[in-house]
């Protein structure tokens, strides 16, 4: 049995229409890192607010180890959370913001100073207990924000946004630093953001959301390498589309004439409305015809960006207003290619996922 059990589960906010979660249901298991990932207003965030009892449900249920827990006050669920502002108190130094969770539950004091030093050396802060958050960088006071969350040693963290007010370069080593955490302590956490490369980074599974329901649960290498619509595949990672109808099999008939094949999960009949989704990264670009190539596209260079570990290149498709990219290693670059040239973008058939529209 799954540690947290979602059945069905539905928000309506008063005064909207439109759920925020719609008939959600969702298995999590123990030690497991998921991550609710998508756009704002997908109802990922509200999905978490639910399970730590900051909301209450329209309908559904929440099982904590096969027990409803929807009814129960946040302080009864016994699970961390960590908030997107820290939350911490600016009156309180570290030691205290961080002890506060084990003196509401009334531990004795020589219990709470010993598990006070014990959070704070997980989260590397022992040497900052006596100073005050305005006194910290954005990353130790989210350091501390995690060592309250888990001194009381919960079974489930929850995690709304934590890192989306620090910079690149922290927003990178706090990454690691969670991923450090789960390994070592073994808790649940549930982690919830809109950055796709924040939820590769940490999950064992990713929830993709849009519009209240869960598009695709799966491993970020199976939402990268087999997304099963066109939305994920759009929103984990680069992806380049191209609108037709379906030729049979897997086949892609485009407006202008072409055929183009991919790979689906099920044919679609002749004639269906469909999307053909290729990654940039599996692109050849050509400055003559490709006579190996099963699948091309003619069309126009229109710029060669460096990016230091890749060229990206955008095209525009041959007699449309559609732009492709195209990502390619700095040796893979042909030489000669400057903007305005005519060029062939080339992919092979297992490279490009074909969806119904």
């Amino acid at each position: 049995m799954a540690l947290i059990e979602i059945d069905h589960l539905h928000k309506v906010y008063p005064g909207s229409t439109a759920p925020a979660v719609d008939d959600l249901s969702l298995q999590i298991e123990a030690g497991e890192f998921i991550t609710l990932l998508g756009p704002s207003g997908s109802g990922k965030t509200t999905t978490l607010m639910l399970l730590a009892g900051f909301e209450t449900p329209s309908a559904g249920v929440i099982r904590l180890d096969g027990k409803p827990i929807e009814s129960l006050p946040p302080h009864q669920r016994g699970m961390g959370v960590v908030f997107q502002s820290y939350s911490l108190f600016p009156h309180m130094t570290v030691a205290q913001n961080v002890a506060f969770p084990l003196a509401v539950r009334k531990q004795p004091a020589a219990a709470i100073r010993a598990k006070v030093a014990a959070a704070l050396t997980t989260v590397k802060l022992g040497h900052l207990a006596e100073r005050k958050p305005a006194q910290l960088s954005g990353g130790q006071q989210q350091r501390v924000a995690l060592a309250r969350a888990l001194v009381f040693e919960p079974r489930v963290v929850l995690m709304d946004e934590p890192l989306s007010a620090l910079d690149k370069k922290l927003r990178e080593e706090m990454q690691l630093e969670i991923r450090r955490l789960h390994r070592e302590l073994g808790v649940t956490m549930v982690f919830v953001t809109h950055d796709q490369s924040e939820a590769m980074t940490l999950s064992d599974r990713v929830a993709v959301f849009n519009h209240g329901r869960i598009e695709q649960l799966a491993t970020p290498q199976q939402l990268y390498d087999a997304p099963v619509n066109p939305f994920v595949a759009g929103f984990i990672g680069d992806n380049n589309r191209l609108d037709g109808q379906a030729d049979g099999g897997a086949a892609l008939r485009t407006e202008g004439g072409l055929c183009l094949q991919g790979r689906t999960t099920e044919a679609l009949a002749a004639g269906t409305a469909a999307t053909l989704c290729v990654r940039p990264e599996h692109l050849r670009v050509t400055l003559a015809t490709d006579a190996a190539a099963v699948n091309q596209l003619p069309a126009t260079l229109v710029d060669a960006i460096h990016q230091g570990d890749h060229w990206r290149l955008v095209a525009r498709l041959g007699g449309s207003d559609t732009t492709w990219f195209a990502k390619l290693a700095p040796g893979a670059l042909t030489p000669g290619l400057v903007a305005g040239q005519p060029v062939s973008l080339a992919f092979e058939p297992r490279h490009a996922w074909l969806f119904a529209a």
